[in-house]
């Protein structure tokens, strides 16, 4: 199994990286793990579009959601009124975690690309048609070592995860009618994965290659944009004006 995604995912992805580290002017790593970046994120564009949407449409249900917990207390009943409003809102609730698992090796193989396949021996999976350098410098931009962690790197990737976050939060008043104990309480819980998971962020960043943090920056600051994008886009459909023609009389 180890071998076949190897094969698969992780020597394509390492050909790749070394393949535009050596067409890239310069030979700069960090320039073609950017470009590596892009690359990968256009490929995954359509199922990355997808999660994105899902999680929008769901995280703008949360009102209702608690509004169904709060009118039946009984779970079957709970269940049956869930399920009615995603299906009048044509919502799959799995919709927004499959995409995320076909990525998942994806992520793996870019994670063992940045973590050991820039060292002595790893380029033996290089493709004989590819050009394989003698040595790659690991710095970039003349400063930066991408195969030391970088606490610099870290601290971007947190914060522009929780811009990330922050987006696709709806703002909601605080609720002080009876009965709201349990729907401010998810709201609370809510607020805190939105710092928790930044910081978690840093955390685990500041121990990783500076080369797989550069990934994770660039591909959250790309996930932002394409946010911004769809969110315009549901925006403008949700406030297109309806046109009616009357028939002639």
């Amino acid at each position: 199994m180890v071998h076949l995604l190897t094969i698969i995912f992780y020597q394509p992805l390492l050909n790749l990286l070394i393949w535009l580290y050596d067409f890239i002017p310069g030979h700069d790593i960090g320039i073609s793990i950017i470009a590596l970046t892009v690359i990968i994120r256009a490929a995954l564009l359509p199922l990355s579009k997808k999660t994105i949407e899902s999680q929008k449409a769901l995280q703008d249900l949360q009102p209702k959601i608690e509004e169904i917990k709060k009118q039946f207390p009984g779970k079957e009943e709970q269940g049956k009124a869930m399920i009615k409003l995603y299906q009048d809102n044509k919502i799959n609730p799995l919709s927004s975690c499959l995409p995320l698992l076909i990525q998942l090796p994806f992520l793996i193989a870019v994670y063992q690309v940045f973590r050991t396949g820039l060292m002595k021996g790893s380029l033996n999976l290089v493709y004989p048609f590819i050009q394989k350098p003698d040595v790659i410098n690991v710095v970039s931009f003349g400063f930066l070592n991408l195969s030391k962690p970088n606490w610099v790197l870290a601290v971007l990737a947190g914060a522009a995860q929780f811009w990330q976050a922050k987006m696709m939060i709806t703002k909601k008043a605080p609720i002080n009618t009876k009965g709201a104990a349990d729907e401010n309480m998810t709201a609370m819980l809510n607020k805190q994965m939105l710092y928790f998971m930044p910081i978690f962020t840093i955390f685990i960043g500041i121990s990783l290659p500076g080369g797989l943090t550069l990934y994770w920056l660039i591909v959250t600051l790309l996930t932002v944009l394409q946010q911004i994008f769809i969110f315009k886009r549901i925006l403008n459909r949700d406030n297109k004006p309806v046109i009616t023609v009357e028939a002639s009389k």
